[in-house]
């Protein structure tokens, strides 16, 4: 990697994850010399969530390639204005714009009856244990999508109605991830978030898991941001 090249990636987690399904990124990315860190966001604001991720690009020696998979494309979205951040790359992820809410990204697309969300009485939402494997992560074996639903953080679901400040992508080069037999998200939806923030798009077959299931292609992608983010900046 030469002097030049940004080195630097902080990973996003989406709802009812955590940052370690991103091990497999973690270590394809170490291994070609990033310095890769993972934000664990605790899903109880947009506010919160972003806040967690500034602590981190506060971190940062330099300009840096931010990652968010699924709501952590809001995250990144709304953080990727710090200055630290030279690009960013959404994984199967939401991308709204600035004074939009997540849950507008969702009208006029195609349901998806696989991806069931349990709201109990407090407004957080958990996956459905029965469906998680057919909705969140069907690519994945049994053993990996057991441990995803039981490791699984529930989301403030408030946070769908939380407008956004900031569009990074406005300003940001960004490149997009998406997962083609993504089961949480209408393909035509991650197609049009996609495409309107001028990313450059990548197709994977592949579950709402892809950011576990398909470490490969996912860390391809970010290293591809690394360098043509470092070529922009010069």
């Amino acid at each position: 990697m030469s002097t030049d090249q940004i080195k630097n990636v902080v990973l996003v987690h989406g709802a009812f994850a955590d940052g370690s399904g991103w091990r497999g990124v973690y270590e394809n990315l170490t291994a070609r010399g990033y310095t890769v860190t993972i934000v664990q966001n605790p899903l109880t604001s947009l506010e919160d969530d972003v806040a967690a991720t500034t602590r981190v690009l506060n971190r940062q020696d330099g300009p840096t390639i931010l990652v968010g998979h699924s709501w952590g494309g809001t995250v990144i979205t709304e953080a990727g204005v710090h200055p630290n951040v030279a690009g960013l790359v959404y994984v199967s992820a939401l991308a709204p714009d600035a004074g939009e809410t997540t849950g507008q990204q969702y009208e006029g697309f195609a349901p998806t009856p696989d991806f069931v969300i349990d709201v109990v009485d407090d407004g957080y939402g958990f996956l459905d244990h029965a469906t998680f494997k057919a909705g969140f992560a069907h690519d994945a074996s049994d053993a990996d999508a057991a441990f995803l639903r039981d490791t699984q953080i529930p989301i403030n679901m408030s946070v769908f109605d939380t407008p956004l400040e900031n569009a990074a992508w406005r300003d940001k080069p960004s490149w997009a991830v998406i997962a083609t037999e993504d089961k949480s998200f209408d393909q035509a939806m991650l197609q049009h978030m996609a495409t309107r923030s001028g990313a450059k798009v990548t197709h994977v077959s592949a579950s709402h898991a892809v950011f576990m299931t398909q470490a490969g292609v996912v860390s391809d992608t970010i290293d591809d941001a690394a360098k043509g983010a470092s070529r922009a900046g010069r």
